[in-house]
């Protein structure tokens, strides 16, 4: 079993998510960035869907009760293991006793740890996942604190291993994010459209896990058209405008909406959006449908060969 020392600004438990209940409301609330968290699983030699650590901020700690390899994957960390500095996207063996922390956050915003074991938690509508908001799934529905203790089922034994560093995705500000246009594109005048590709927004310290806000110059709406619109689905990275003209960028924590939608973050993106943290700046890039697919299939070769180590 770990024990939290510290659990750093906010870690949670998170999994690949909770799908199939959006009909009722109720979210995905899946790890922000899937590729840290599938690479993450196999490093430790874990079937995707197993239950992992997201977490954020400096000073995460914890101490190992019994030996087995962890990993950390996502953000570019530099953190020690007992005394021994080491760094993110690879595997590592604790022994029983062994302190582990977090010292500094060098490159993106979350980071994930995973175990070579089963979290001795229960599955919640399917998944292990966190819903912070209703507050179940994950551990006893809220966030990591000092003192909580997991316990694990079926630890087995993993081979140390790192990721290529050229595999990894590359992180720093500005972030540059590919869209498509959305359902209420046409609510919005044209020279201000043509402004948001010009414009550098910055990540606003009001950000949450349900939504990225972000400062700047606001969208204009036409004459005349309703500045909110009856409540419909949204999917994560969908780019809603509420009445101040401010965008929003949602994740994984909603499933409808009442602000019109402008643009939607294409699918290769989406990770992306784990490391958006308040001061980034941001650019946008306008992508078709075919480009969008086509930088989808190619990430899919990319996440090919990460996972052939």
């Amino acid at each position: 079993m770990i024990e939290v020392i510290h659990p750093g600004l906010q870690s949670i438990i998170v999994d690949s998510g909770r799908f199939g209940f959006g009909h009722i409301g109720v979210p995905p609330s899946s790890a922000l960035d899937g590729l840290a968290y599938r690479a993450v699983c196999h490093l430790t030699g874990n079937p995707e869907g197993l239950p992992v650590i997201e977490s954020i901020g400096p000073m995460f700690s914890m101490k190992f009760h019994k030996p087995m390899i962890f990993a950390i994957t996502g953000a570019q960390v530099e953190g020690l293991l007992d005394g021994r500095p080491i760094t993110s996207w690879q595997s590592l063996r604790a022994n029983e006793g062994s302190i582990f922390t977090i010292k500094k956050i060098s490159k993106g915003f979350r980071y994930y740890i995973g175990f070579s074991g089963l979290m001795d938690i229960d599955k919640v509508m399917g998944s292990f996942t966190t819903n912070m908001e209703c507050c179940f799934g994950g551990y006893n529905g809220r966030q990591l604190k000092k003192g909580d203790v997991i316990k694990f089922r079926n630890i087995h034994d993993a081979p140390e291993k790192s990721i290529d560093k050229d595999m990894i995705p590359k992180i720093e500000p500005p972030h540059i994010l590919r869209v498509v246009d959305g359902p209420e594109i046409g609510f919005f005048e044209d020279d201000s459209i043509e402004r948001f590709f010009k414009e550098h927004y910055v990540i606003s310290p009001k950000s949450n896990k349900t939504g990225i806000r972000l400062t700047g110059n606001p969208l204009e709406f036409k004459e005349g058209i309703e500045k909110s619109i009856i409540s419909e689905g949204i999917l994560p990275g969908t780019i809603q405008i509420p009445g101040d003209g401010m965008p929003i960028i949602m994740l994984y924590e909603r499933t409808v909406g009442g602000y019109a939608r402008l643009f939607t973050v294409i699918r290769s993106d989406l990770d992306r959006l784990a490391h958006l943290k308040p001061g980034d700046q941001v650019i946008f890039k306008r992508a078709s449908f075919n480009e969008a697919l086509e930088l989808w299939r190619k990430k899919q070769e990319i996440i090919k060969n990460i996972f052939k180590t």
